[in-house]
């Protein structure tokens, strides 16, 4: 079995895999390989799929399959998976250091001191007794409600295939979730229903001026739509790991914007989510194959 290494995981990982067959990380030869694991560069495209003649299975380091034709992966017989708990704690630790920092003025402060100035007059406020409402509420939103919790924050949460949670309140529709939020943090998927969700009509449903803080993906939000808010002023903060491709374009209207904070995609890139990852990866190979599917 030929194991294909198409994106960057721990350097500790082709070694462990070698108990299950051949390792390379040449990309050439994804032809010969029975499996592929990447991460978000690699796109399985159907062309993709279609040149890997030998290809039985897909793993995806990280929360998501958007950047995989699972559909025709499906009609190929190839099984795709993906490590969905790995990363938990690695996002929600990134999203709540992007919350914590924006009442703080931490990018501010620090850029002016490195200029000389002295900026001892900025208002601080706290996260304690402040309401953030989540969109979604899998493994990487319940992490960062657990922590919000900690902080003395309310926690409300939207979730249309989720109706409890022990760390959230849930309510039935987005614009509730969002109508007295000072945070909001954004952990959905891509998909056709969620791209562009947080949109013109969902800022306007927000009855303060928050926060908004997207680790899920990046086109989940109209960028056009939260470039003007903050212009205005309905939005007061938007930070984000996330965006419609790595790195944006450089038109992208949030890169111009005032009053962001960008991170380049680095939610998962703990050394600790990335050996979780490998022990995933090695699992679901393990459990493959013993079930005799590869």
């Amino acid at each position: 079995m030929l194991i294909l290494i198409s994106d960057a995981f721990d350097d500790s990982l082709p070694a462990r895999l070698k108990a299950f067959g051949e390792v390379t990380t040449d990309k050439g030869r994804l032809p010969e390989a029975d499996v592929v694991l990447v991460r978000s560069k690699t796109k399985c495209t159907k062309d993709y799929i279609d040149s890997a003649k030998n290809l039985k299975l897909i793993i995806r380091g990280g929360v998501g399959v958007d950047n995989i034709d699972c559909a025709h992966a499906d009609t190929k017989r190839v099984i795709v998976r993906n490590t969905p708990k790995s990363s938990a704690i690695a996002v929600a630790e990134l999203a709540f250091a992007l919350m914590i920092s924006v009442p703080n003025h931490l990018v501010e402060v620090h850029n002016g001191m490195k200029k000389g100035e002295w900026m001892k007059t900025v208002k601080r406020t706290e996260l304690y007794g402040k309401t953030l409402a989540l969109f979604g509420i899998g493994n990487i939103a319940s992490k960062v409600a657990e922590r919000a919790l900690a902080f003395g924050m309310k926690v409300v949460a939207y979730d249309k295939y989720v109706k409890s949670s022990p760390v959230a309140t849930m309510v039935a529709t987005p614009e509730e979730a969002v109508k007295d939020a000072d945070y909001i943090s954004m952990h959905l998927p891509l998909t056709d229903e969620t791209r562009g969700m947080f949109n013109e009509a969902m800022i306007n449903a927000c009855t303060k001026q928050p926060v908004v803080i997207n680790t899920g993906r990046g086109p989940c939000v109209d960028a056009e739509a939260m470039a003007a808010a903050l212009a205005d002023g309905r939005i007061f903060w938007y930070a984000t790991d996330v965006y419609p491709s790595d790195p944006p374009a450089p038109d992208y209207p949030l890169l111009a914007a005032e009053h962001v904070t960008l991170t380049p995609h680095i939610g998962a890139n703990s050394e600790e989510n990335l050996l979780r990852i490998g022990e995933e990866t090695c699992a679901i190979i393990e459990e493959l194959l013993k079930g005799g599917k590869l």
